[in-house]
């Protein structure tokens, strides 16, 4: 898909039909027609345009003299089918930005809140015509989402706990486990993206005034915010899986006690009563209260072991 947006005199922006200068061009999922049309009018190689359509392709920032293609990531929600329910699973995957004399570009695989949040016209101080203070606000907004998205998955982790508290089942380990993977990707490509930020403080390609310079150093300070989050959040919840680990395990271990503390009670009167089950002659077998007395003195025995055991804390 391909849309083209542009901002008008007096500060109007709107999309538009067709490519014109100073113009910004936004490909989610081209097709290779699409590619092939938008590399023809804008003059740049079609694998600069396909760069972003590889989910494994790495932040990084390549200069050319007909233009400068940045790369970075994004974070994403993904729909997952999980025990017939749909869950949001966080990822993060690549999103191009084409910086041309006459356009910028941006390529992603899917439709991203970081560019939806542009299109809607909600962004402050927003030109097509400014192309470096556009792709630092692109910049920006990546970094805040990651803030947001890292706020979600720490109140996710919050929710799981609760339920593991009283829960002695493995389902709550394998969500945290999915969360820890999630912050994983996080970390990774903050950490690849910071690279790229501070690329582009030392790249002299693209032009910056004094107001750009300020936007690029808040950008550099929201991912390092957003990578001492990560580690927080991701050092939080390695605690927490190894912790309730070993308590649903040692949970486990209090049941298998206390069940094989309830056999070896219990074996006491069905030994008492297989020796006089025997058919030979046993004390008590002529008494008319034999029954009784043995019974009796089963009962007895296994309490007497029983009140030994729990002194013990056995039980």
């Amino acid at each position: 898909m391909i849309e083209i947006f542009k901002t008008m005199e007096g500060n109007h922006f709107e999309q538009i039909d067709t490519v014109e200068k100073d113009c910004w061009i936004s490909m989610t999922n081209p097709t290779p027609q699409e590619i092939h049309q938008i590399s023809s009018i804008c003059q740049v190689e079609e694998d600069v345009l396909r760069a972003a359509l590889d989910a494994e392709e790495r932040a990084r920032i390549e200069a050319e003299d007909e233009y400068t293609l940045i790369l970075i990531d994004i974070p994403a929600i993904e729909k997952e089918i999980v025990e017939k329910q749909e869950k949001d699973r966080f990822i993060t995957m690549p999103l191009a930005i084409v910086h041309l004399e006459a356009y910028i570009i941006t390529v992603c695989l899917v439709e991203t809140p970081v560019l939806t949040h542009i299109k809607s016209g909600r962004m402050k101080g927003f030109s097509t015509h400014k192309k470096t203070r556009f792709i630092l606000q692109i910049f920006y907004r990546v970094a805040t989402l990651f803030l947001q998205y890292l706020r979600t998955l720490n109140r996710q982790s919050e929710a799981i706990e609760d339920r593991l508290h009283v829960s002695q089942k493995n389902k709550e380990l394998f969500e945290l486990l999915e969360l820890q993977k999630s912050l994983v990707y996080f970390t990774t490509s903050l950490r690849s993206n910071e690279g790229v930020f501070e690329k582009m403080l030392r790249n002299e390609k693209v032009k910056r005034y004094p107001d750009d310079e300020d936007l690029l150093e808040d950008v550099i300070i929201e991912n390092k915010q957003a990578m001492e989050m990560a580690n927080i959040y991701n050092g939080i919840l390695s605690g927490m899986v190894d912790t309730f680990a070993s308590v649903i395990s040692n949970n486990l271990n209090i049941v298998m006690k206390f069940l094989a503390t309830v056999t070896i009670v219990m074996s006491i009167p069905t030994m008492i009563a297989s020796f006089y089950g025997m058919n030979v002659p046993l004390p008590g077998h002529d008494n008319p209260y034999g029954f009784y007395i043995v019974l009796g003195f089963a009962v007895l025995l296994a309490f007497i072991v029983a009140l030994i055991l729990h002194k013990k804390d056995v039980f």
